[in-house]
């Protein structure tokens, strides 16, 4: 990567802000915020879910405009009014949220409003494929340009959205979690991607909450906490106990730590030979009330289709699933839900929460019948119960009345879960529940999981980051090409990240 010169730092920053206000109703989100970006540089934005790193870049992008403060572009200023102007200024935001048209393809997501014509007026379906292919094979995802973008898993979706941002070849980018739902691989190609941009000269904004990427990336990072500047560190300063104590005001000795001498009761869940007829192939699992299971393995390896076969979203093909020792079958999610089971999906925004209902509404969803007076909902108890949740769940908010969508990605997460402990389930199906929050709201979901558990809930954890899942998990199950690769035990071996790839992968671990 190159790093910023002498001389470079005595020319004008390629970016600038200066005193960036920002409310909303009720609530300041930004207080005077000051930031700069340097020409080849990557300069990294942290914080937890709520500091206002997104409505900062957002801001930068013309998608928001400030209250107070102003910007500048190479010493000149700035002031895009909408996501166009910040385009033609150079800037390109790759949102966290994905924002791609299912129904179109690959290519003509890409091309959207710049299509390549013959003459001028004629769209050219051959050149939009040419240079769709060209722009996905930098990223070297294997997605086709042809692709119905509705058929493509998350990770193919992301990388879609990438190269749509990327498309510019502008001097500015914005990348807001971009690996959220990258595999290491598809990451790594990411940061090739990145490091060739800052060669060339452009400058990149990167938000994650990975700091293993942000030690890897950044040139400078600078922590947001509560929408005010923390500090900023520089290259050599950049340590993960640093950016944790700034981003959230105390030391990371004081996070969770889970005890593991709990005694485990009977078995919850039991599936045998359970699959889809496609990317499941039968899988034996048992999950027992107080234990985390964690499922490991790659992507596509079928940890998600077989979640979604338990909470009865998918047809099951073969096998059967118990639960309390009766067998059952669920032509439903709702069925599942009779039987105590609840089910936190990976796709937070698109299956999980209801983003243009209010706060209320997402909390009390799952249990509004049992709200109601002949067959009319009963708003004062509405109310108290969805007020109960904020305070048992620590959800902050700016009321009730809020929409689901104005809240963070951590609150949104606790909310979801929130929700459906309001149907007090016997199985906690979580897949990928940290993804895309900071390290602050990751501590309280760690703590809500061994609330539960302690209470003889059994969960089933489903999660791509290694760390955490041998952190949490009493056992991890891991899959491979939609069957059991292996289970590693806490109480007869060692976990280590190298023994669960090894299983994800068909490889055997170095002694």
């Amino acid at each position: 990567m190159r790093i910023p010169t002498i001389a470079d730092r005595a020319r004008p920053p390629l970016f600038e802000m200066r005193g960036i206000t920002k409310s909303f109703p009720g609530t300041r989100i930004l207080h005077g915020v000051d930031f700069n970006l340097l020409r080849g540089e990557v300069h990294a934005l942290v914080g937890e879910n709520g500091a206002g790193k997104s409505t900062l870049m957002k801001i930068l992008a013309g998608v928001l405009r400030p209250d107070e403060g102003e910007m500048l572009i190479e010493g000149r200023i700035m002031a895009p009014r909408t996501p166009a102007e910040g385009l033609r200024e150079g800037v390109a935001l790759i949102h966290q949220e994905l924002s791609l048209f299912p129904h179109l393809t690959v290519a003509e997501n890409l091309f959207l409003g710049a299509e390549p014509r013959w003459g001028g007026w004629m769209l050219s379906r051959r050149a939009m494929a040419v240079k769709a292919g060209r722009l996905l094979g930098e990223l070297g995802g294997g997605v086709s340009p042809s692709s119905c973008v509705a058929e493509l898993s998350v990770a193919e979706q992301q990388i879609v959205e990438i190269a749509r941002a990327l498309r510019n070849r502008s001097r500015l980018v914005v990348m807001d979690e971009p690996t959220a739902a990258l595999s290491e691989r598809e990451a790594g190609r990411l940061f090739g991607i990145i490091r060739r941009l800052c060669r060339q000269g452009a400058g990149v904004v990167y938000i994650s909450h990975r700091l293993s990427e942000v030690r890897a990336l950044a040139d400078r990072v600078t922590v947001l906490r509560d929408g005010r500047v923390v500090g900023t560190l520089g290259k050599d300063a950049i340590d993960d106990a640093s950016i944790v104590g700034m981003m959230v005001g105390r030391p990371p000795g004081d996070f969770y730590r889970r005890s593991f001498d709990r005694k485990l009761g009977h078995v919850v869940l039991r599936t045998r030979g359970l699959g889809d007829g496609n990317r499941v192939r039968g899988i034996d699992l048992e999950v027992r009330a107080g234990e985390v299971v964690g499922l490991a393995g790659l992507m596509g390896a079928g940890r998600t289709e077989f979640s979604r076969l338990v909470f009865g979203a998918e047809r099951v093909v073969t096998g059967a699933i118990e639960i309390e020792g009766v067998s059952v079958k669920f032509g439903s999610p709702r069925a599942a839900m009779r039987h105590g089971i609840a089910y936190v999906p990976e796709d937070r925004k698109g299956q999980g929460i209801f983003l243009g209902l209010t706060a209320e509404m997402n909390l009390t969803v799952n249990i509004a019948g049992s709200l109601a007076r002949w067959g009319v909902l009963d708003g004062q108890r509405l109310h108290a119960s969805a007020r109960e949740a904020v305070s048992e769940f620590d959800i902050r908010l700016p009321g009730l009345s809020a929409a689901a969508r104005l809240l963070s990605g951590g609150n949104q997460q606790k909310l979801m879960i929130a929700r459906w402990m309001s149907i007090r389930p016997k199985l906690l199906i979580l897949d990928e529940p940290t993804r895309g929050v900071d390290v602050g709201a990751k501590d309280e979901i760690y703590r809500l999981i061994d609330r539960f558990t302690g209470c003889g809930m059994a969960v089933l954890f489903i999660s791509s980051e290694l760390p955490e899942i041998i952190e949490l998990c009493d056992r991890i199950v891991v899959i491979r090409d939609g069957r059991v690769a292996g289970t590693l035990d806490r109480s007869r071996e060692m976990m280590s990240e190298e023994r669960v790839m090894s299983l994800a992968i068909g490889t055997r671990p170095s002694l």
